[in-house]
């Protein structure tokens, strides 16, 4: 226990001898931690002040080239030069001219609310820079991305816009930020914010400064005139003039006017009550009517400034620079000619077109059409107009990707059939009608709605978004809605621009690279900065959806069922798509507008050089509507003559099959498959059309080579059947006589074992040459009266079945006896080339009836020797009886010819008498006998409808 205890204790005392030990060992600890810490606090503090240090250098380095505020260039505004495409033409200088300075005193309080509350909310409280701005801004470009909120004051706007290039560099926004402290000592706030009122941009058609945009916008003498809701639109425009213009886009700004007067009202400027009154009156409702006429070039001028604002934020009207723009002075001059109605003659000078001109392999946009009879800063049809775009949209939302993503060949079958969208909706072709299978190619040459819905489906609509993005179409975010299936024939709720659609266009011609259409390459700033904005080419496409596209566009013209075969130009390869889309019901009623009135006509088309995309109509649906033929083709027209001129004198090129194409011969679509043209293939529906390698059809058709069986089975019972009747026609054996007799020849024909279907065709060889009697079905007869004495006359009889058989008879001479028997027997026994098929008859038969044709008067003439005799005895031998008047005849198959009061009776069965006894012909003469002749020995003759001569 004693053990234990002191054991105990000796642990006590070893603890507690243990502590003051501890104790002393933990304060070196802290003291080890505590010097730790102050290690680190001094290291920082070091870094902090070489890093003071170094930034305070730096920014004094930065700051050390930056320009002087001057006096001079705050007030004054230096010009621009705009050079062409060559880079040495100077087409415009742009500038002051168009200034006009307002005093701070003349600028009302409401027109420096508005800007302030837009634009510098805590412009009297900063020095310059408003520091809790650039936090919020920060902030907000984290959030929703870089760009999404600057935080520039006004002071910084006045800075950059006279003194630094837009470069967005930290050197620059540090020179800003120095330079704008310095003008903040140096002038007031009332100085600075009549600077920044008198400098900044409004409008096309050179429009700054707020006196002058008072005056073009509302028509006011001065600024002091402007109402709240004006001041609150033009406060809302230097963001983006053209996109605001209140001229050209009332609904966008509207949006942005309202905008302002929320600020406002935020802000405290005005009352909740005030800016919701402003927002009722209709933005276009004080607008002064706009009639400054356009000088050269500025259609163009109007695009390059937009450009250079947007690309570098420097004013073209007052920062000095010298602007290298795509600019062709000869294509633009023919444009202008065009739009002034020297080259095509439109309709009315309501109708209006736009165009835009671009080079494919650089998007530089060498010309445009801004419209007809423009006024400075109006409407320009062919950058801020949108529309419909109507069958032009084909190519880019249906089958180029289908091409893309699903490698659809040019003669991908689809069938065109009655068809409805997904939720059940109707869609009709525009002629209402169906084709059936067609080739993707055929479908899109004939501009068919139904195969471009189901190419659109086939490949969806994101995809048809991500390919039209590619194209720079991002309808949806502008359009403010999902793709839908009406998009697939160009069912938009806004539309597109023909500078739009000309870039998108030009990625076909240029293998599927995408070249954003401009017109500015680069900027030189008095400093001699230079800043390149020519776009990178980026890949919209695969080579070979480019080509193919190409190849189904060129169908569009240059096949008998495309819908552009009036664009058709010699030596020129030509590719496009038409368009055009309709007024809705509730337009049409209400300006009277017929069924076949059409709102929008485009032509999108390119050669390998050029891309030029049409649009024609009219600005508002009371203006008119699209009707005669001159109207919608005018596009086509305006196209063909435009590309016609600028294409002279310059290589014309070719677009070039790629190694990812193969071209391939398929049978034409009859079905949901392609496949490769058998033996049996009729040549009329072979075609070749393109494939994506490695895509191309291997299977053969088997359709016509099974045809081929069932026709040689049908031609095998065919040549049985011809076999048997040939046999039977051996059997066939013709004979013909002919005599001489009471001054008339008497020929009869018939044949043994005739089938009722025998035909025969007679002719007759005679002084006068030969001729046809008779051709028709049945055996008969046929007299040739008053025949040429001392001649010999032939006849021949020929069945449709090959044999023939002649005979002839030679007319006694006049000194001969008259009762002489001239009669002859057949040359042969009926049969001749028992071989001849029918085919051969049949053309002797046709040959021989256009002779009896051309040869039926003859006999008129010279068989009438009794004409207009009273009394004459009637001969009868078979034959006719001419020229008695009020004879009562009795002819068995006679042609009666020429009388007067006859009864005849064609077509009889009696056969010529052996004695020739005249009929009563109420003479008052005794009758004298008729000289008898010898009868002929052949058969006689069947029944025939007799043949006139």
């Amino acid at each position: 226990m004693s053990d234990n205890y002191r054991s105990r204790e000796e642990r006590r005392r070893a603890m507690n001898d243990n502590k003051p030990e501890g104790k002393s060992q933990g304060k070196p600890k802290k003291k080890k931690k505590g010097g730790l810490f102050r290690k680190i606090v001094a290291a920082v503090l070091l870094i902090g002040i070489i890093g003071l240090i170094a930034g305070v250098g730096t920014f004094f380095a930065m700051i050390s080239d930056a320009p002087k505020v001057d006096d001079s260039v705050l007030k004054n505004s230096f010009s621009s030069k705009v050079y062409a495409n060559d880079g040495k033409t100077v087409v415009k200088e742009i500038g002051a001219q168009k200034r006009t300075y307002v005093q701070y005193d003349e600028i009302p309080q409401v027109v420096k609310n508005a800007f302030i509350a837009t634009e510098d909310v805590r412009f009297y409280k900063h020095h310059g820079v408003d520091f809790y701005r650039i936090g919020g801004a920060l902030m907000a470009n984290f959030k929703n991305g870089f760009g999404a909120e600057g935080g520039s004051t006004i002071t910084q706007q006045v800075v950059k816009n006279s003194f630094l290039s837009p470069k967005k560099t930290v050197k620059r926004k540090v020179q800003e930020m120095w330079l704008a402290y310095q003008l903040e000592r140096k002038y007031s706030k009332q100085q600075i914010l009549e600077m920044y009122l008198n400098k900044i941009y409004f409008a096309s058609g050179e429009v700054y400064g707020i006196e002058r945009a008072a005056e073009k916008f509302y028509g006011v003498k001065s600024v002091k005139d402007l109402t709240l809701d004006e001041a609150a639109m033009l406060a809302g425009l230097p963001k983006a003039p053209t996109t605001y213009n209140p001229v050209t886009n009332p609904e966008n700004a509207t949006k942005r006017r309202n905008t302002v007067l929320n600020l406002m009202a935020k802000n405290g400027f005005i009352t909740q009550a005030e800016a919701d009154k402003a927002k009722q009156v209709d933005v276009q409702a004080h607008l002064a009517k706009q009639t400054e006429s356009t000088s050269k070039y500025d259609v163009f001028i109007d695009q390059v400034i937009e450009e250079v604002k947007k690309k570098t934020d420097a004013d073209p009207f007052s920062a000095g620079l010298e602007i290298y723009t795509t600019l062709d002075t000869n294509a633009q001059d023919y444009v202008d000619d065009v739009m002034n109605n020297k080259v095509v003659n439109f309709p009315n000078d309501k109708f209006q077109a736009g165009l835009v001109v671009v080079d494919n392999e650089t998007g530089g946009i060498q010309a445009i059409g801004g419209g007809r009879n423009r006024v400075s800063g109006g409407l320009n049809f062919a950058t801020n107009m949108r529309r419909q775009p109507g069958s032009t949209i084909k190519p880019i939302l249906d089958y180029g990707p289908a091409i893309e993503n699903l490698k659809w060949s040019t003669g991908q079958p689809i069938k065109d059939e009655e068809y409805h969208y997904s939720n059940g909706t109707p869609i009709r072709n525009f002629g209402r009608n169906y084709k059936g299978w067609v080739s993707a190619r055929e479908a899109l040459g004939r501009s068919l709605n139904i195969p471009a819905l189901k190419a659109f489906q086939a490949t969806g609509a994101d995809k048809a978004k991500e390919f039209a993005t590619g194209l720079g179409l991002k309808l949806d975010e502008e359009d403010g809605e999902a793709y839908s299936e009406s998009y697939s024939i160009g069912g938009f709720r806004t539309g597109v621009t023909p500078l739009q659609m000309a870039g998108a266009y030009s990625a076909f011609a240029n293998e599927g690279m995408y070249n954003a259409p401009h017109t500015v390459t680069k900027v030189k700033f008095p400093d001699g900065t230079e800043i390149d904005l020519t776009p990178k080419p980026k890949r919209a496409m695969q080579d070979y959806t480019a080509f193919m596209m190409t190849d189904m566009m060129k169908s569009v013209v240059n096949e008998s069922y495309g819908t552009a075969r009036a664009v058709r130009t010699p030596g020129l390869e030509i590719a496009g798509k038409t368009g055009t889309s309709n007024f809705s019901a509730a337009e049409k009623q209400r300006y009277n507008i017929p069924d076949a009135g059409e709102k929008d006509v485009w032509f999108n088309g390119f050669t390998p050089n050029y891309t030029i995309s049409v649009w024609t109509g009219y600005e508002t649906a009371k203006d008119g509507y699209i009707l005669s033929p001159n109207e919608t083709g005018m596009a086509k027209n305006i196209f063909k003559h435009v590309i016609t001129h600028i294409s002279e004198g310059k290589p014309k090129g070719s677009f070039k099959q790629p190694d990812s194409v193969v071209e391939r011969s398929v049978e034409k679509p009859t079905g949901k498959d392609l496949k490769r043209p058998s033996g049996s293939t009729p040549s009329s529906l072979i075609t070749k059309e393109y494939f994506v390698r490695g895509t191309a059809p291997t299977k053969v058709s088997q359709t016509f080579v099974k045809k081929e069986k069932e026709e040689k089975k049908e031609d095998k019972k065919e040549d049985k059947k011809e076999k048997k009747d040939n046999k039977d026609n051996k059997d066939v054996k013709p004979k013909i006589t002919a005599s001489y007799s009471g001054g008339a020849i008497s020929v009869n024909w018939s044949a043994s074992n005739a089938a009722s279907d025998t035909t025969f065709t007679v002719t007759m060889s005679s002084p006068n040459g030969s001729e046809q009697l008779a051709s028709g079905a049945g055996a008969g007869g046929k007299t040739i009266s008053n025949p040429a004495p001392g001649a010999t006359y032939s006849f021949t009889v020929t069945t449709n079945t090959g044999q023939s058989a002649s005979s002839s008879v030679k007319v006694p001479d006049s000194s001969d006896q008259a009762t002489e028997d001239d009669s002859t027997k057949p040359e042969d026994d009926g049969t001749t080339d028992d071989n001849q098929n029918e085919d051969n008859s049949n053309t002797d038969q046709n040959n021989g009836s256009d002779q009896g044709d051309d040869s039926s008067t003859q006999p008129d003439d010279n068989q009438n020797s009794n004409n207009g005799n009273n009394g004459n005895n009637g001969s009868n031998s078979g034959g006719s009886n001419s020229g008695n008047t009020d004879n009562n005849n009795n002819d068995s198959g006679n042609a009666n010819e020429g009388n007067n009061g006859n009864n005849n009776n064609n077509g009889g069965t009696t056969p010529p008498p052996a004695d020739n006894g005249g009929s009563d012909s109420g003479s008052q003469t005794p009758q004298t006998p008729a000289t008898p002749s010898t009868p002929s020995t052949s058969a006689t003759p069947q029944q025939e409808p007799t043949t006139e001569n």
